[in-house]
């Protein structure tokens, strides 16, 4: 295409070129080699063309178009609806500006229009949420419920999910419960690490991976949170945790994972980090000093006379004198809960009957 744009260019500067000579053609006829010089000028004017009218039609269009296409809906309707007012903002006040005497009555009005069609059309897009909720307030617009006909807005949260959330296996509870809203990307060098750990000759290693495989199929099958597969390799950065934060960058600034320096370094970059064990730890009941809870000893403490239970959810339970009642249920009654970065803890003692 551009290649075509380019020889019309070059045939139209060439046309430019022969205008020019024939109007002023005296003056090229007393120059020194009057031949020489019109076939030097309408060269010239002919490589003129070739060169800039792809930059004057084809490549200004190309970009329009793609800025365009980047437009939400919201965006482009609002950016209409702002050059609209803008226009007619600038026929009514071009109107009196028009008795001006010439040049200013003929430029005036073109630049005012001009200027506030384009002004409105910055101002619009700007304001087009506040735009959007004054139209719904007044019933214009209705705005489509998210994961209508299982599509999905573009403005929906956009998370990248880390190989050790999808290896941990809870993730998909998680979405399945809802809790998620969004899509869920899972980079390609991801899927590649995932499959490399199925393919790990430990087997512990290669259980894990196998599972996480399934669990990402799985997920892929729930209609509730979409899940994504993005070919984005991040060529210029080496470490997969340092990719995963530039890819999150590109996205919504959010990453899924269960990896404690990932989830640092993402803090410090700005990336806000959904961590799986952060909200495990944070969905457990509350347990108070001086409640009494039934915990079944299992084995003994560090200290000596402790005995260790665990409740439903995994905390564990730490009880004074306990390890008489070793394999047995017991009444305990909290003393104190200490939080901890692996998670929670509870220190009890047996309840005197």
């Amino acid at each position: 295409m551009i290649r075509y744009i380019r020889v019309l260019g070059g045939a139209l500067g060439g046309l430019i070129g022969l205008v020019l000579v024939a109007e002023s053609y005296t003056s090229f006829e007393r120059a020194p080699a009057a031949g020489a010089l019109i076939a030097a000028w309408v060269v010239a004017w002919i490589v003129l063309g070739f060169a800039l009218l792809p930059y004057l039609t084809v490549i200004p269009a190309a970009r329009l178009i793609d800025a365009v296409q980047e437009l939400s809906t919201a965006e482009f309707v609002t950016a209409v609806i702002g050059m609209i007012l803008g226009l007619l903002m600038g026929l009514l006040l071009g109107l009196p500006l028009a008795a001006f005497p010439p040049p200013l009555g003929t430029w005036l009005p073109l630049g005012v229009s001009l200027f506030l069609g384009l002004g409105m059309v910055g101002l619009t897009v700007a304001k087009r949420a506040d735009l959007l909720i004054a139209a719904e307030a007044f019933g214009l617009v209705r705005r489509p419920l998210a994961g209508t006909d299982g599509e999905r807005g573009r403005g929906d949260p956009r998370i990248v999910v880390d190989t050790s959330a999808i290896i941990d296996g809870r993730i998909a509870e998680i979405v399945e419960s809802g809790f998620l809203y969004g899509t869920l990307l899972v980079p390609r060098f991801v899927l590649d690490e995932l499959q490399k750990v199925a393919d790990s000759p430990d087997t512990l290693r290669r259980n894990r991976g196998r599972r996480g495989l399934e669990i990402l199929g799985r997920m892929q099958k729930s209609p509730s949170t979409p899940v994504e597969i993005v070919e984005d390799a991040v060529p210029e950065v080496a470490e997969v945790d340092a990719k995963l934060v530039e890819l999150a960058k590109r996205h919504s600034r959010a990453v899924l994972t269960n990896d404690f320096n990932l989830n640092r370094v993402a803090e410090l970059q700005g990336v806000r980090v959904l961590n799986i064990n952060s909200l495990a730890n944070a969905v457990k009941p509350a347990v108070l000093p001086g409640e009494e809870l039934r915990v079944r000893i299992i084995q003994e403490g560090k200290e000596a006379g402790q005995g260790v239970g665990f409740l439903d959810d995994g905390t564990m339970i730490v009880v004074e004198n306990g390890a008489r009642h070793l394999d047995k249920d017991v009444s305990v009654v909290v003393t104190r809960v200490l939080q901890t970065v692996a998670g929670r803890m509870i220190f009890a003692q047996p309840r005197l009957d």
